[in-house]
């Protein structure tokens, strides 16, 4: 039996433009009684689906919208960011958003933070985030450096702080002090956010070999990252530091595990030969590499260009160098330079001996530097303290 309810049906009824009148004219026809369910859904998504359409649509230009002109972020950043969150209306964000002003945040670290951690958006700003940023201001973190970090690592924001959080907290104050664990906090925060168990079996597993608290400390502190490997990984990474003739009791072993491990392999075995092809032997390496670990994991070009001007400009064999690795890590235009131009201008006046050490010339503090090479010479060459400022050329010396 099917019963057919028109636009008439109201009408015959005597209710005139009444509702259902209303209702029949919108519908045109509505069927009602022994349908097929597969009809009814067909209808139902005939009715509703441009309405949710629309409604789904709305929300999303108005996320898309409110992240351009609230959050700072492009056309493009929005539509993306715009995947992860769905705004119904902007209370919830602003709140957040008044949130990380007031502890500091800049208009550029909000942006950066929200296109990647959008759903920050959606959090309990007093409940959820508040709480998280007073426990980082406790341990002696600065305002400007929270919001850098947060900024960096937004992940912080997203992890409990009762069950992540503290415990890390706890874990690490239990190895260093809190001047280190702040420093841990503003360069490897990415250990707030991870599971701490690679941490705690890689340490274990350092004291078993008799690395002493201050080399594990060093480590945690300032290269947390390496402790962050797996078990397996870390055990061969050991191997090969020990291999290579390092003592674990040595802090120089710590800056050996950095330079060789993960990406800074790939970084160390393109140095490699980069001195290969200057002469250097692979012992001449090795040994370098146990003086100042260091130097094998900076940029090829700097190494490049601290080469060419240490050996082609100032003439020092470039077996020379393996003995004085540290030159390598010494800065290009604050050291290696300026101090390579006095050289140069004492020797063409005749007021040097050629043979100098390259050692004597680079390492020695600045006033020693000063002292030595430039006020010993100021009547002969009135103008050298100023070149070596940088303030006149050496053409005018």
């Amino acid at each position: 039996c099917q019963v057919i309810l028109t636009s008439n049906f109201g009408a015959s009824l005597g209710f005139g433009h009444s509702t259902f009148a209303t209702f029949g004219s919108k519908t045109k026809r509505f069927i009602v009684g022994d349908l097929k369910p597969s009809r009814i859904s067909l209808q139902n998504q005939l009715i509703y689906r441009p309405i949710a359409t629309e409604i789904s649509e709305n929300r999303h230009n108005f996320t898309v919208n409110y992240l351009i002109n609230s959050c700072g972020l492009s056309p493009e950043g929005a539509i993306s960011a715009s995947k992860w969150v769905e705004l119904h209306s902007p209370e919830r964000a602003d709140s957040v958003l008044a949130l990380l002003r007031s502890h500091g945040f800049s208009e550029t670290q909000i942006s950066k933070l929200v296109r990647s951690r959008p759903q920050l958006l959606l959090a309990n700003p007093e409940k959820t985030l508040l709480p998280k940023l007073e426990f980082f201001r406790s341990l002696g973190v600065s305002r400007q450096d929270l919001a850098q970090t947060l900024a960096f690592n937004p992940k912080l924001l997203s992890r409990s702080l009762k069950k992540q959080i503290i415990p890390t907290y706890d874990f690490l104050r239990s190895i260093v002090s809190e001047k280190k664990l702040v420093a841990i906090f503003k360069h490897n925060s990415c250990i707030f956010v991870e599971s701490n168990c690679n941490v705690v079996e890689n340490i274990g597993f350092l004291r078993e070999l008799g690395m002493p608290q201050s080399c594990i400390s060093m480590l945690l502190a300032h290269f947390t990252t390496v402790l962050m490997v797996s078990p397996e990984k870390f055990g061969l990474l050991v191997s090969e530091v020990k291999e290579m003739g390092f003592n674990l009791e040595k802090s120089t072993s710590v800056n050996a595990l950095r330079a060789l491990c993960g990406k800074n392999k790939l970084i160390w075995n393109r140095s490699r030969e980069v001195f290969r092809r200057w002469g250097w032997s692979e012992d001449d390496v090795l040994s370098a590499f146990r003086k100042n670990p260091q130097f094998m994991i900076v940029s090829e070009k700097k190494l490049l260009q601290a080469m060419e001007l240490l050996v082609n400009e100032m003439g020092w064999p470039s077996e020379m160098i393996a003995k004085y690795p540290v030159v390598l890590s010494l800065s290009l235009e604050r050291r290696l330079i300026p101090r390579c131009l006095v050289v140069k201008v004492l020797l063409s006046k005749g007021l040097i001996n050629e043979n100098l050490n390259m050692g004597s010339v680079l390492l020695p503090p600045e006033k020693q530097f000063i002292e030595r090479f430039v006020t010993k010479y100021l009547k002969q060459v009135p103008q050298l303290l100023s070149m070596y400022q940088g303030k006149v050329d050496v053409e005018d010396v």
